[in-house]
């Protein structure tokens, strides 16, 4: 094994969650049929090569809004948590912890990601 590479982020409506997490600076990487009627939207941050994330429908023992722990790094979480109120984005202001500062916002379906400096 060498690395995680997608985690499955469960949604409601791929198109509203894919424009969403555009909004947070993700970036289409795959958009393509899957299975049927499915359609697989696979986003990552821009440079990165792993991990990346999944807009998924499928799953049932993962209902739209379950994940509370995704966490993403920031070099300057002041900065970012700015741009994105200025996007109109709700996002909780740093709160600074003894691991670091975080800051949370929630995607349209409830699922939490935290911003992590």
């Amino acid at each position: 094994m060498k690395s995680i590479e997608i985690i499955s982020i469960p949604v409601t409506d791929q198109q509203r969650a894919k424009q969403f997490y555009m909004e947070l600076g993700f970036e289409v990487m795959v958009e393509a049929p899957f299975q049927g009627d499915a359609l697989w939207v696979q986003m990552g941050l821009p440079g990165a090569q792993v991990p990346s994330i999944t807009l998924v429908t499928w799953f049932d023992a993962m209902p739209p809004g379950c994940i509370d722990g995704l966490v993403i790094k920031t070099d300057d979480i002041h900065r970012d948590v700015a741009e994105l109120h200025a996007k109109g984005i709700d996002i909780s202001k740093p709160d600074k912890t003894p691991w670091g500062l975080f800051a949370s916002v929630q995607d349209p379906d409830g699922n939490r990601i935290s911003l992590h400096q």
